[in-house]
């Protein structure tokens, strides 16, 4: 959990530049490669340890969330403007760049379907970060122990801001007039369960803080929010000639998702919508031959990112569980990988609570010399009316 900090003179964050990539056993970690749809890796070791700097583009999700909340004692939120897209293996607003020379990286979203846009530039190397200790990536982060993951961060803000101890805020609280903007990328180091493609995730919290005066001369506090959060893969594709085009495969490894669940806005219209992540494994089963493919998710939710001033009512506590299935076809040529959708999907905390899916998406690629690896994204969009539900998620896996 994050330590309850006091926030003075945010500026000594630096404004989106920040840190180099952590290592480990002495080697620097992945940055980019140009990555366009069908290029080949350039060698079997140049994602783990790389000696050149490369783009990569990525594939996966991003959504956000903008609404306001006050100290008037109602509870809720307002103001509300949810976006939320998937990118396709051929279409995606995601890159990552990396200069082992200088170790920096270069994190560019630009997705107006989701209402983000960021260019981030992390080469300052105080910008890396860890769990543990005062300096610690910001509210919302997800902690995922053991898997290798590395963070960095950069960020700015102004005003006299705090975590709330007394009600464990994600977000700071303060006085008019503050202001905070920081964004964090994370990923798992190439190496630590895959080699050619890796699983990463992005996070921006703005708020300000204003005084509001009423026509009746009333005052309040409004905290405006701008929340964004991304998860996506990125590595070395596979070249088209190199994928096999006869027999099966069975790949498994790693999921990481975002998501908003607010099935409660029919029955309490103060129900706030809450960001959580979602982290497990994956496994996809691919027919070359036929040309199809089927995967399955399992993962565990986290807690609520909890802002102030609202009621805190949620459904999914951290520790419930998610499953989901779905398939597709492998469409090299005109796809460059795989696409389907996502038949299944389900949450269960003492009892399983299914999900009505809307709308659904699986898109992803092969990576490695000779399709040794895969890695994808996936969208459930939930269709029950009068209700916020959203998942978005990325996966990646290798053979046996």
């Amino acid at each position: 959990m994050r330590k309850p900090l006091l926030l003075v003179s945010l500026t000594t964050l630096a404004a989106c530049s920040g840190g180099g990539p952590q290592t480990a056993g002495g080697n620097a970690v992945v940055g980019g490669g140009t990555a366009t749809p069908g290029s080949s890796s350039s060698s079997s070791t140049s994602f783990v340890n790389p000696t050149e700097k490369k783009t990569y583009s990525a594939i996966g999700g991003v959504h956000s969330y903008q609404y306001s909340t006050d100290d008037r004692g109602t509870g809720r939120q307002y103001n509300e403007l949810y976006a939320g897209n998937a990118s396709t293996a051929r279409n995606s607003g995601i890159t990552i760049s990396y200069d082992p020379r200088d170790a920096i990286f270069e994190l560019k979203i630009s997705d107006s379907a989701a209402g983000v846009n960021q260019t981030l530039r992390f080469q300052d190397p105080v910008h890396r970060t860890d769990f543990g200790g005062q300096a610690q990536p910001q509210g919302g982060t997800p902690d995922i122990p053991g898997k290798g993951i590395q963070y960095l961060q950069a960020g700015s803000g102004t005003g006299q801001l705090r975590y709330d101890t007394a009600q464990s805020t994600t977000f700071p609280v303060g006085e008019a007039n503050g202001d905070i903007n920081v964004s964090t990328f994370f990923y798992q180091k190439p190496g630590t369960t895959t080699k050619y493609v890796t699983y990463a995730g992005f996070l921006r919290n703005a708020e300000n803080i204003v005084e509001v005066t009423t026509p009746s001369n009333l005052k309040y506090l409004q905290q405006n929010y701008t929340l964004e959060r991304a998860a996506f893969v990125f590595g070395e594709r596979t070249d088209n000639s190199a994928v096999p085009r006869t027999g099966t495969a069975s790949y498994t490894g790693d999921m990481l998702a975002t998501m908003v669940y607010n099935p409660l806005v029919d029955t309490q219209n103060d129900a706030p919508t809450y960001f959580q992540w979602i982290s497990g494994t994956a496994t996809t089963n691919v027919d070359f031959g036929a040309n199809t493919f089927n995967t399955s998710f399992a993962g565990t939710v986290s807690a609520p990112g909890y802002d102030v001033y609202t009621t805190r009512t949620h459904v999914l506590d951290a520790g419930a569980t998610f499953a989901a299935t779905g398939s597709g076809t492998i469409d090299l040529v005109t796809k460059g990988g795989f696409s389907g959708q996502v038949s299944t999907a389900s949450f269960n905390q003492g009892g399983t609570i299914p999900v009505n899916i809307a709308g659904s998406s699986i898109d992803g690629a092969f990576y490695g010399p000779n399709a040794d690896e895969v890695g994808g994204g996936f969208r459930i969009v939930g269709g029950t009316p009068d209700e916020r539900i959203d998942i978005l998620g990325s996966f990646v896996g290798k053979k046996p």
